[in-house]
């Protein structure tokens, strides 16, 4: 091992302690990772060569001296100077000879660890929900930090809270709302892996509702575990909302349900009543008695979304005399309500059963709304619109200019479905990805076959397994010429021969997506679906995915903000940014600005961080409530700006749970040869470690070879016993 320092050499064992004084660079590896002086004990030198290579290097050297100083008769100088000069010279030629043996220098190093002993503290708000919360906070804390300065004495000790999160140190709040006991052990075993780790004393009340379950991630800790049992066992009168059931979205109009249960505990022979409100609006409410002395009901009710946006609502159940804790009496969820609708214009030539077939089954999907003209009753404009279905329009009656003209100007997705009223040659003017060149007016009958390359969207089995079941439609009789965009979903089978014609069929443009359904008569396989299976739900389905698949809107926008709109309050508030060029290329030259408002309208300014080429912002952890932000920059001369909300919701998990978990301290003490004691018998702690034999400081001895020719000390001599004799030579008159 390297020291620029000076060593000591031991021929015999070290009877007595040393100390070398180094910086924290010199150490070696094993000493930095514990913060340990290293001790040099002893190093020697070794080569591959046989030991009596030495004496040919000593000779060499000798021999050289000789030749030098005894043999050349001119020069002058005094018996003394001649022997010390033939020393110098002899040595660095003795040296330098030993060098070309490529020997090695073999150091050790021994450094020695006391037992550590680790003392981690329950932090989270469980602990101290009972009576005995002001012990907790105050004296038992003050008895728990004595503890550790007795145990340093004779151990390495090390302090820990939990909850959460793990912290260095024990000055515990008690505040934390979450209790993650698995990753206390996690955290033990990547920091003290390889240590003498003899020890660990948890304090808590065995709790834990995140992460883990801690008896399974401890079971293979190499080291003791005592616990220290915290909290009550006995099950204190309480009422509380234990679970909240409902969906996280809704659409605008609809209703969405929600789940709410209750549980109440010793509170038998009471009336209770649970409510739901948004801001000063009650919902719902209901009372209920309680019979029992463990009480469990689930109440079921309806909400209505009526606005859009992030909606609070808070449920709550009304407090009982003498309680434990009324902080469990509600909850409040958050629902993200959607206007989802999207409105459908289907416009239909002249009267035709396909157009309420369509209708029905569009409809079924809540988030739809279709309004149906006849082309020569509508006068409006399509600009509205999700999207537009053209039964047989263009028509040989009525071009319908009013209505093409608009949709070549608007990216609007459009539906045709050609029928025996279609003017063919005005809808192959339309650009649809489908040429149907103009024949003698002749319709054919063909029944659909399944493209199994086609990849726009999936189908489910339901769907192909009745697409063969049905009845086929009429179709116009030509050689069909689809674009080089386009995907068919159903090809034609005409008679008994499958051809590559298609019968429903893709196209994707510039700016919008388009669809063709080249035969009339699907209300026929409305009705074959319905024969067959006794419902509708395989047409109604195939339609639902042809529109959703048609009316979905992309996100064209060069500036894109993506994160959630839920948080909890022990979560980092983290979201995403994308910039575009006009090519849609990525980019992340400019800087992105974030500005979040409480509800209080107090504003809190960010900027984001760039990525390999997007952008990433971590704005931490937030107060509970609902926030506003406002995200911008520019770039080519533009301006872009986006801007949106989201809330923080409040955890109170650690209060759903106020009865302590001593069985799990216990399992988990008696697994690792430790013992659960109790907050008054805190003092066993040492006594017990102090009978244990096992807990021994651990002596290490590190071994280090270096190559003899790259260490600085040996070049160093070199240049010094030249030097050395260059300059007793000048002195004395020669060169």
């Amino acid at each position: 091992m390297i020291f620029n320092l000076p060593y000591q050499t031991f021929n015999s064992p070290i009877s007595a302690p040393i100390e070398i004084y180094l910086n924290e660079k010199k150490n070696c590896d094993l000493c930095r990772r514990i913060h340990k002086p290293c001790i040099v004990v002893g190093f020697s030198l070794i080569t591959s060569y046989p030991i009596w290579f030495l004496l040919l290097c000593v000779l060499g050297g000798a021999s050289y001296a000789t030749l030098l100083y005894y043999r050349e008769k001119n020069i002058d100088f005094s018996r003394l100077t001649t022997r010390i000069l033939a020393i110098l010279r002899g040595t660095t030629v003795t040296l330098i000879a030993l060098l070309l043996l490529s020997p090695l220098l073999k150091s050790s190093s021994r450094y020695s660890e006391k037992p550590i002993v680790l003392l981690a503290l329950d932090n989270s708000g469980s602990v101290v929900l009972g009576k005995d919360s002001a012990y907790y906070k105050q004296e038992f804390t003050r008895k728990f930090k004595d503890l550790a300065d007795k145990l340093s004495r004779k151990y390495e000790v090390q302090t820990y809270t939990f909850g959460d999160r793990i912290s260095k140190g024990l000055n515990p709040s008690f505040s934390e709302k979450q209790t993650n006991m698995a990753g206390l052990f996690t955290e033990i075993r990547d920091r003290y892996s390889n240590r003498n780790l003899a020890a660990l004393v948890l304090a808590g009340d065995g709790i834990y509702n995140q992460g883990a379950d801690p008896l399974y991630v401890s079971d293979n800790a190499p080291y003791s575990i005592y616990t220290v049992a915290l909290g009550d066992t006995t099950q204190q009168k309480d009422i509380l909302v234990s679970r909240v059931n409902y969906n996280r979205i809704a659409f605008l109009g609809n209703d969405f349900p929600l789940e709410i249960t209750v549980t109440a505990h010793k509170c038998a022979g009471t009336q209770g009543k649970i409510t739901v409100s948004s801001g000063d609006q009650q919902l719902y409410s209901e009372n209920f008695q309680i019979g029992e002395k463990l009480y469990t009901h689930t109440f079921t009710t309806k909400l209505t979304a009526s606005r859009t946006g992030l909606q609070r609502y808070r449920i709550s159940v009304t407090p009982v005399g003498g309680e434990i804790s009324k902080a469990n009496n509600y909850q409040e969820i958050f629902v993200e309500v959607l206007d989802g609708r999207q409105k459908i214009l289907l416009l239909q030539a002249a009267p035709h059963p396909d157009v309420a077939a369509l209708k029905q089954a569009i409809e079924k999907n809540k988030n739809y709304t279709v309004d149906n003209f006849m082309l020569s009753d509508f006068s409006g404009s399509i600009a509205s619109y999700s999207l537009v279905i053209l039964h047989a329009i263009p028509s040989i009656n009525d071009v319908g200019f009013q209505v093409t003209n608009q949709l070549k100007t608007l990216p609007i997705p459009v539906l045709y479905i050609v029928g025996t009223q279609s003017n063919i040659p005005a809808y192959n003017s339309l650009m649809t990805g489908l040429m149907i060149p103009p024949s003698l007016s002749t319709f054919n009958d063909a029944t659909a076959v399944l493209n199994p390359d086609f990849s726009l969207f999936s189908l489910g089995p339901e769907i192909e397994h009745m697409i063969p079941e049905f009845p086929p439609l009429q179709v116009p009789f030509s050689q069909y010429k689809p674009g080089t965009a386009a995907q068919v979903l159903l090809y034609q089978k005409i008679g008994n021969v499958n051809t590559r014609i298609p019968l429903i069929l893709f196209n994707q443009g510039v700016d919008r997506k388009s669809a063709t359904i080249t035969g009339e008569g699907i209300w026929r396989w409305r009705l074959a679906n319905y024969a067959k299976v006794g419902n509708q739900l395989a047409f109604d389905e195939l339609f639902t995915r042809i529109i959703q698949y048609l009316a979905v809107k992309e996100d064209k926008s060069q500036f894109r903000v993506m994160m959630k709109n839920n948080f909890s309050e022990s979560e980092a508030v983290d979201m995403d940014a994308e910039l575009y060029n006009d090519s849609y290329q990525l980019v992340n030259d400019p800087e992105v600005n974030m500005v979040i408002t409480d509800s209080h309208k107090k504003n809190f300014p960010y900027a984001f961080t760039r990525t390999s080429n997007a952008y990433y912002l971590n704005a931490g952890s937030l107060p509970p409530g609902e926030y506003t932000w406002k995200a911008s920059t520019s770039f080519g001369g533009k301006a872009f700006q986006k801007t949106g909300m989201f809330t923080v919701m409040a955890l109170n998990v650690e209060s759903m749970n106020t009865v302590a978990n001593h069985i799990l301290l216990n399992n988990m003490a008696s697994r690792h040869k430790g013992k659960m004691i109790y907050p008054s018998q805190l003092d066993q702690i040492e006594q017990l470690l102090s009978a244990r034999d096992d807990l021994k400081t651990v002596v290490y001895t590190q071994k280090r070879f270096t190559d003899l020719v790259s260490f600085l000390p040996a070049l160093l001599l070199l240049l010094g016993l030249l030097s050395a004799e260059w300059f007793i030579r000048k002195r004395n008159g020669s060169y």
